[in-house]
């Protein structure tokens, strides 16, 4: 739901990276250069990004 902490699978913290990557990948520029811009070269951690999906706004209007 919210943009991932962690890696899930080698633990890198990520959080500091998703503003970024979300900025630059909405104005129409290439994942691949972001990733590689931002440092991240494990394909755990580039996958945790890139397959991120925002669902807050899809979910938020359901009752508890």
């Amino acid at each position: 739901m919210h943009a991932p902490i962690r890696c899930f699978t080698c633990g890198k913290a990520l959080g500091q990276y998703w503003e970024e990557f979300k900025k630059r990948t909405d104005k129409g520029e290439d994942p691949e250069k972001v990733l590689d811009d931002l440092g991240l070269d494990r394909y755990c951690c580039r996958r945790m990004l890139l397959s991120h999906e925002e669902v807050i706004e899809d979910i938020k209007g359901y009752p508890r």
